[in-house]
């Protein structure tokens, strides 16, 4: 109760500021363009505010990013005549709209936190033991099926069933910077298959050629070998993985039955409807004909569910309107910057721009998340089942091994891969089609 009175106090002292400046600013403000500050716009310096909110608030995440959010709104309203936010959400004349990217992520979240507690209820993560090894390098095996699971599966999934398996093995006590390496091979193991993770998702629907992103896995490899053993020695120390499976498990099938379902289900809508929360939710709902379903989860999910829509709605809001010139240095910091601002819009302006190397921007974009527990769903989907995740701080200093290993994975694509960037694929197709046109009428 004191937490939630306090996370409250600190989003109407926040609110209250906003209300008292900005009628003041948009008086001093003229014509309908974004007040600016020391060259930046408003917008920018709010949603900075807000990411260092969640880093020194760490307890009042969801709070901190209502209120980031609602101050966004707040100035583009006050500043921008032309500004809608149902236009913003549902899209028109040319503007897809956010409206698919935030049901699909609050479905995907809920959905995988049953989803997680249907994998811990069907009794497997406690046999697991008999088949990991009993030192530092269970911890690492462990690492590399959640990166083998994230190919094909969201890492959303992926994270949260490495989770649920890293509870059991690991007595309910994971060290802080394992729990940085699980979101790192989730996000590792998605970020050169175009099933594995949204961006890369987004790049196939966007005309990209799945092959063109599989080399991503050089970097991603190299990377999940140097942070894997590093947080494995970590957890190791901390505490170590238990020796022998329980005696006498049994194994709930059709649970485990349930966990499938949902996976397969998630897979094959994400593949045909580019909404694989479609495909989780009725398989939930199937599967609650057939065994109890864990519904508590939902709640303890709404915190973590609340703040990454906060902070996606935020990130979708600011005028991103170019990058620099697309080149391996502009993808090496885009890396850096999907920590902190989300991926989905920046892939999205990528797509726009063309000029990339897509397997070189998929590691960058999928795997820089993993540098802050808010950098990616799937870390946040990890600390809603282990709130001690929650400290960007702690993140930081246990999890240094990530940041280090995407730095390494990098130059180490770029070595052996070279930038090749690719035509810009739109203006390739346009191209075919006005030939087309043209060879058409000629032929009759």
């Amino acid at each position: 109760m004191t937490k939630t009175n306090t996370g409250r106090s600190i989003s109407a002292w926040l609110l209250l500021l906003s209300t008292l400046i900005f009628p003041t600013l948009a008086f001093a403000n003229e014509g309908s363009t974004m007040l600016t500050l020391a060259g930046i716009r408003l917008e920018f310096i709010l949603f900075a505010a807000t990411l260092l909110g969640v880093a020194l608030f760490h307890n009042y995440t969801m709070w901190v990013s209502l209120s980031g959010l609602a101050a966004v709104l707040a100035s583009k309203y006050l500043f921008l005549d032309d500004f809608s936010l149902a236009l913003h959400l549902f899209g028109g004349e040319g503007h897809e709209g956010e409206w698919r990217v935030l049901l699909n992520l609050i479905g995907l979240l809920f959905g995988f936190a049953i989803l997680a507690k249907h994998f811990e209820e069907s009794e497997l993560p406690k046999i697991l033991p008999k088949y990991l090894p009993d030192d530092w390098k269970g911890g690492f095996v462990l690492l590399v099926m959640i990166f083998v699971i994230s190919a094909f599966l969201d890492n959303i999934a992926a994270a949260m069933i490495g989770g649920a398996i890293a509870f059991v093995v690991f007595n309910k006590r994971v060290h802080v910077g394992y729990l940085a390496a699980i979101v790192a091979a989730s996000n590792a193991g998605g970020s050169g298959s175009v099933v594995g993770d949204t961006t890369t998702t987004l790049m196939w629907i966007d005309g990209v050629n799945p092959l063109d992103v599989i080399h991503a896995y050089i970097a991603a490899g190299t990377a999940l070998v140097l942070f894997g053993v590093v947080a494995s020695f970590q957890q190791d120390k901390y505490q170590r993985i238990v020796k022998d499976a329980q005696i006498g498990v049994v194994v709930e099938w059709k649970k485990l039955g349930i966990v499938a379902l949902i996976l397969v289900c998630a897979i094959y809508t994400n593949y045909a409807f580019d909404f694989p929360a479609l495909g989780v939710w009725a398989a939930i709902l199937l599967g609650a004909f057939i065994v109890k379903t864990p519904w508590d989860e939902l709640k303890n999910a709404f915190g973590g569910t609340v703040f990454l829509i906060g902070l996606v709605s935020c990130a979708s809001l600011m005028p991103v309107d170019e990058l620099p010139k697309a080149s391996w240095v502009t993808t090496f910091f885009l890396g850096f910057v999907s920590a902190v601002f989300d991926n989905i819009p920046l892939t999205k302006l990528c797509l726009e721009q063309g000029g990339y190397d897509w397997g070189v921007l998929a590691y960058a974009v999928g795997f820089g998340g993993s540098m802050l527990w808010f950098g990616s769903s799937a870390g946040v989907a990890l600390s809603n089942m282990y709130p001690e995740a929650r400290s960007a701080v702690n993140w930081l200093r246990h999890g240094w091994h990530v940041a280090a290993a995407y730095v390494i994975g990098f130059f180490v694509l770029l070595a052996l891969s070279g930038w090749t960037p690719h035509a810009p694929h739109k203006a390739a197709q346009e191209n075919i089609v006005k030939q087309e046109t043209i060879i058409k009428p000629n032929a009759s």
